[in-house]
């Protein structure tokens, strides 16, 4: 059986190992000091989560399963096609129409965040309950939701009284252990991929990515604020989010550049498949930039600021923030092309 790397040493090895992809430490660097002075304006900060309209906060009493729910859902939210009509609700797009379809949901009195509800929801009640803005638009994937939805309820009801919380209870404020509880109870989270490296690609490692698995672990954290059920002594280990958005800001930041091949395959806007090397290689390259940048901006701020508390500079701070510049800069970025995959894994 092949050797299997949790995310941030997978990152290590992808970028060891990569044809396709460029990581560039000056603008790493340059990169810190955005970061550094977003800090210090609380653009990045803890809080953000629970402020957000979407987001419950820790005192509500639905919020670990809400917070579940809506990771086993948070994946593909595009539509091929340049002309398709984008799934909206509520005025919103991608995760945050995800997060106003089940919080609409709660208000109409679907108890949606009940395994013993969502272990037998047909595709016809999702269909309704991610109804779009626009009629005649489906979220996309409807059919695999579903079967997620399934899978993730039948393991609650079975294995924990039905209760998210309980999962975590028996991880004992590791991030790691509530992590690997989670790809292996739950396969539909399990992201990982075959690498092929070494002299004629002789040697075969599987490596991970996790990005719902570590999102829902950062949810945690971040709606309790790393108190409580959301303290893990290890958060340090949970690294970026691979997805297809926010390689497209490492771009734009110079902190990585494609092969001229891999650029003019993402131009031609053609799927790659899931777990194909230059997919790979995309999600692989993120994790390892951004645990550059985690330690750049430790090592800058440590320097100036010995005071500063070193909780509140983690890969999942930096995510958030990465995906939000992303969303507030959409039409600037637009120049850079994005990876597309259909997949459940992000």
């Amino acid at each position: 059986m092949a050797p299997k790397l949790l995310p941030a040493a997978s990152g290590e090895l992808i970028v060891k190992h990569a044809r396709y992809i460029s990581v560039h430490e000056p603008a790493i660097e340059k990169l810190a000091d955005r970061v550094i002075r977003g800090i210090k304006e609380r653009e990045i900060n803890i809080e953000n989560f629970s402020q957000h309209e979407h987001h419950p906060a820790a005192k509500d009493a639905h919020a670990v399963n809400w917070i579940f729910l809506i990771d086993t859902l948070n994946f593909c939210f595009w539509t091929p096609g340049a002309d398709a009509t984008k799934w909206k609700v509520d005025g919103q797009t991608g995760y945050f129409a995800l997060c106003a379809a089940i919080n609409r949901a709660m208000r109409e009195g679907i108890d949606i965040t009940n395994p013993t509800f969502y272990s037998t929801i047909t595709v016809e009640q999702l269909e309704r309950i991610l109804r779009s803005d626009t009629e005649g638009t489906k979220a996309p994937l409807v059919e695999e939701r579903v079967r997620c939805l399934h899978e993730v309820g039948r393991v609650l009801l079975d294995r924990y009284e039905g209760k998210f919380e309980n999962v975590v209870l028996t991880c004992n404020g590791s991030a790691v252990k509530l992590l690997q509880r989670v790809v292996e109870e739950f396969p539909c989270f399990r992201d990982e991929a075959v690498l092929k490296h070494g002299d004629d690609d002789l040697q075969e490692t599987t490596v991970s990515f996790y990005k719902r698995a570590q999102i829902l672990v950062g949810d945690i954290w971040s709606c309790f604020r790393g108190e409580g059920l959301g303290r893990f002594d290890d958060i340090d280990a949970i690294t970026m989010f691979a997805d297809y958005r926010v390689p497209q800001v490492l771009v734009h930041f110079g902190t990585l550049t494609y092969s001229d091949g891999l650029m003019a395959l993402l131009k031609e806007d053609k799927l790659l498949e899931n777990g194909c090397r230059e997919e790979v290689e995309i999600r692989g390259a993120s994790i390892y930039v951004v645990e550059r940048l985690k330690s750049l901006v430790r090592e800058k701020l440590f320097t100036d600021h010995p005071e500063t508390d070193p909780r509140c500079i983690n890969a999942i701070l930096l995510d958030h923030f990465l995906w939000d510049y992303r969303r507030k800069h959409a039409s600037e970025l637009e120049y850079i092309p994005f990876h597309k995959t259909i997949s459940v894994y992000y």
